[in-house]
């Protein structure tokens, strides 16, 4: 999951390339993401980072995929059928738009094409080109590929029907800012799906940590974060063999 975490081909950490093909579904299960309560507050007192450590931590981001991009789906071969849930709880119908946000190697490109349709569109947004290199080798024709901070977006405001993001909370630099701009550039009434293939304490016992109350995707600490980015959280799953929280663009 390109944290951005999120916060990826030859524009800078805040531009956009766009490309024709599949993108990439990013999983974060080896990236050792901080947790919250380990987030550096700045020099204005805030957890949000300047744009300096906002640069540095796209940098490491892409340091970190890049080197993993060709191997990354073998790594994690039997979280399809727990992708393909996840998509279908984000309700979309024949036509939609729809975003697969820090997109990866493409993962939930096919599953995101086959639910919109043929006349649906299909975005694919990731900072790292060597994943956006993947995915366009293995699903080539189901998305536009866009290497991009899903910070800072190269699209209109409310052009999206849904958002679908794998992976990505944990790895943003700027977790509000970058809900903020999914927010911007959904319609009111439009889907976003938080989803990982395992829950938070799997996840965290993988990185060798504990959870801890601060926890970025913590419901009492998910729900106010959405909420202030424009976002309504209706359903929260967190359990071992997954994490899917879904909420409504207010």
């Amino acid at each position: 999951m390109s944290p951005a975490p999120s916060d990826r081909h030859g524009a800078d950490a805040h531009g956009a390339d766009r490309r024709r093909t599949g993108p990439h579904g990013t999983d974060e299960h080896h990236l050792n993401a901080r947790s919250t309560d380990e987030r550096p507050v700045n020099a204005r007192g805030t957890d949000e980072p300047d744009a300096a450590e906002h640069r540095a931590e796209l940098a490491r981001t892409r340091e970190f995929f890049a080197t993993r991009a060709a191997g990354w789906d073998a790594r994690f071969p039997d979280d399809g059928p727990r992708y393909a849930a996840a998509v279908a709880e984000l309700g979309l119908h024949a036509g939609d738009a729809v975003l697969d946000a820090g997109c990866g190697t493409g993962r939930a490109l096919p599953l995101l094409r086959a639910a919109v349709g043929p006349a649906g569109r299909v975005l694919g947004a990731d900072l790292t080109p060597e994943m956006l290199h993947e995915a366009a080798r293995h699903h080539t024709a189901e998305a536009t590929l866009l290497l991009a901070d899903c910070a800072r977006l190269p699209l209109p405001a409310a052009t999206l029907d849904a958002v679908f993001a794998a992976g990505l909370i944990s790895h943003l630099p700027a977790p509000a800012g970058a809900l903020r701009e999914l927010a911007r550039v959904t319609r009111p009434g439009g889907a976003l799906a938080l989803f990982h293939p395992v829950g938070r304490a799997v996840l965290a016992a993988r990185h060798g940590r504990a959870l801890t109350p601060d926890d970025l995707r913590a419901e009492p600490n998910l729900r106010p974060l959405l909420a202030a980015a424009g976002w309504q959280l209706g359903s929260y799953t967190d359990t071992d063999d997954r994490f899917l929280a879904l909420a409504t663009r207010s």
